[in-house]
């Protein structure tokens, strides 16, 4: 299937394989972020435990993806950009959360016309959450 064909399913999130899958690539994406020395740039952005973090990308995904609105209805509007302000996100940041999750995509098997179209998409999103200039 042509990247530019319309999709099988109605949503990303259908395509995905729904909140099972959804939760199945936000755990490996971060255990990949905990196991990975290629990640420790970005590991070291988060706190002790990701157990937090891991809840609310996967409440952020299943929306983002067309599924439950889950983060909405916990916090309202996700406001990414102010949320992660203070975080200093330069390009290693950015770099290294987009291996991690490339990887994370193609471990659990994410179909690979999907994989290519979230690729874009998570780019244009990490690359518009930098607050710091440089890598």
């Amino acid at each position: 299937m042509d990247i530019q064909e319309k999709p099988p399913y109605d949503t990303p999130f259908e395509w995905i394989g729904g909140e099972p899958q959804v939760r199945q690539l936000v755990d490996r994406f971060y255990d990949l972020m905990d196991l990975e020395p290629s990640y420790a740039v970005l590991r070291s952005s988060h706190g002790s435990t990701l157990d937090d973090a891991r809840d609310k990308l996967f409440w952020f995904l299943c929306g983002w993806l067309g599924g439950p609105q889950h983060y909405q209805d916990r916090f309202g509007h996700p406001r990414l950009r102010m949320r992660h302000m203070p975080f200093s996100i330069g390009i290693a940041e950015r770099d290294q959360w987009l291996a991690c999750m490339n990887q994370a995509m193609t471990e659990v098997g994410v179909d690979p016309v999907l994989q290519q179209r979230l690729q874009q998409s998570f780019f244009q999103t990490a690359d518009w959450m930098r607050n710091r200039a440089g890598a």
